[in-house]
């Protein structure tokens, strides 16, 4: 690489809050400060949380969103040290991953240091609007001010193409960058494979010879959560002899609710909820231990974890007509399930008992769907020279 990049990373949310877009933050921070100069994340502010990365964190003032929990808002004026600190940071390019608080930041340090802004559109910001505000008229005004942000931005990516016609469908009429998310996970030996699956008796109560559903996100009720209880509430009223187990990984407004749920459906003996994992190796453990990734959401545009799981050897469901189902061949490197808890629920039981074929695609997945983050990274530091090109193009004009 031709220089020694300056980088800021924009974004709305970061650890502890566990999301792909926090992820993918962190690690465009990671890896370009590894590798290409010096790259800051500028995040909202998490009380008792205390960073411990090799970049800089720069932490604003938040509070938090009491309807979204455990997202949080940040109040970047409140603090004179952060305006200070990135109005005499001499940044190459700025890249932000939210439309709103973090990503209006970037547009105002851009503009104010002359230099091109880089914004990733992530997912289906709309439906977010309209389940808190319940008014059709406010998202559509949300979503105005989203597109115009983006208009105004020197390059805009997106992590696929089902998540970019999403902006489109939004009214953005510019050109948008396919720019795919990467795993942080490195794929493991045999070996290192029966290590972390042997490591995850610390955090499961059960033998290995159950057969192990896992899902790993936020929960929330867009994440179609409720239709992986059903079904495998299903699963066990049709087949109570089968030996299944189901784990919950995360935190979010509907964990209580979906913790109801499994008791109310009688399968709280066979389900796990875990909570939060900040600890990536632990989070390894689990889909070590994971004989299918359930994610049938049809909120998530482009999921980081389908490629986390591919990284393990283990195959996805999800369901048919999703943005996720995008990169899955039915059968081949995933199976694809029809929006139903009955569909979904014959499907579980048929894969449970033919293992040798779980294990098949989910090789198959390792292969086609898994791609790490340095060679994303790799990508986009070529494309930030693309990009600071033109624009010391445009300004010598």
């Amino acid at each position: 690489m031709g220089r020694h990049l300056q980088i800021g990373q924009f974004n709305d949310s970061f650890k502890p809050i566990m999301d792909g877009v926090a992820l993918c933050a962190e690690n465009y921070t990671r890896w370009l400060d590894q590798k290409y100069g010096r790259a800051y994340a500028v995040v909202p502010h998490v009380p008792r949380f205390h960073d411990d990365d090799p970049f800089v964190i720069l932490r604003y003032p938040s509070l938090p969103i009491p309807l979204m929990p455990p997202y949080r808002i940040g109040l970047p004026w409140a603090s004179p040290s952060v305006g200070r600190f990135l109005l005499e940071t001499k940044f190459d390019l700025v890249h932000s991953h939210t439309p709103f608080v973090a990503g209006r930041m970037a547009t105002r340090i851009a503009r104010r240091h002359g230099i091109p802004h880089v914004s990733t559109f992530h997912t289906k910001y709309r439906d977010d609007v309209l389940r808190f505000s319940k008014s059709e008229r406010f998202a559509d005004g949300v979503v105005q001010r989203i597109v115009k942000l983006y208009e105004g931005c020197d390059a805009v990516w997106s992590p696929s193409e089902s998540t970019a016609q999403t902006l489109r469908d939004y009214g953005y009429e510019g050109e948008i960058t396919i720019a795919p998310n990467g795993s942080d996970f490195l794929r493991p030996s045999d070996s290192e494979r029966a290590t972390y699956r042997a490591l995850s008796r610390e955090l499961l109560p059960w033998t290995d010879e159950r057969f192990c559903f896992l899902f790993v996100g936020q929960h929330r009720w867009e994440k179609n959560v409720e239709l992986i209880i059903r079904s495998v509430a299903e699963l066990h009223r049709l087949s109570p002899e089968k030996s299944v187990g189901l784990v919950f990984v995360g935190e979010g407004y509907a964990s209580a609710d979906m913790q109801a749920l499994v008791d109310e459906l009688g399968i709280s003996d066979l389900t796990v909820f875990l909570g939060k994992i900040i600890d990536r190796e632990l989070v390894k453990r689990l889909f070590a231990r994971a004989d299918l990734f359930l994610f049938p959401s049809l909120y998530d545009n482009a999921p980081l974890v389908m490629r986390e799981a591919a990284a393990f050897g283990v195959a996805t469901v999800v369901a048919a007509g999703s943005s996720a189902a995008e990169v899955v061949q039915d059968g081949v490197n995933g199976f694809v399930v029809e929006n139903d808890p009955s569909a979904m629920a014959e499907a579980l039981s048929r894969l449970s008992d033919n293992v040798d074929l779980v294990r098949a695609v989910g090789g198959r997945a390792s292969r086609t769907i898994y791609r790490g983050w340095e060679e994303i990274i790799d990508w986009a530091a070529g494309e930030y020279e693309r990009i600071l090109a033109l624009h010391a193009g445009s300004a010598a004009r």
